[in-house]
């Protein structure tokens, strides 16, 4: 049944779908769309070849440690019901 794959007939019959789908107006509009595409993508893969992977290296910022966080002792810890008649007391007198 599929002993030949695509033949030259099924590529007409898929360019007629494509034309009778979007228009012949769109088609050119989007073939340049795809062009543009192809050549930014082959201009970032080139540049991507041709950088160097030591000035990376080189330019990445020092990375400075971190200082520890300061701890939390239980009394700098405020509780919900300690909280809470602050919070009353505010909107009350709103």
């Amino acid at each position: 049944m599929l002993r030949n794959g695509l033949e030259p007939w099924h590529l007409i019959v898929v360019a007629i779908v494509v034309i009778v789908l979007f228009g012949s107006k769109k088609l050119p509009e989007a073939a340049r769309g795809l062009g543009k595409s192809m050549r930014i993508l082959k201009s970032e893969a080139k540049a991507m070849k041709t950088d160097d992977p030591g000035t990376a290296a080189s330019t990445a910022p020092a990375s400075t440690p971190t200082p520890a966080p300061e701890a939390i002792t239980p009394s700098d810890v405020v509780t919900a019901n300690e909280a809470a008649p602050t919070q009353q007391a505010t909107t009350t007198a709103k």
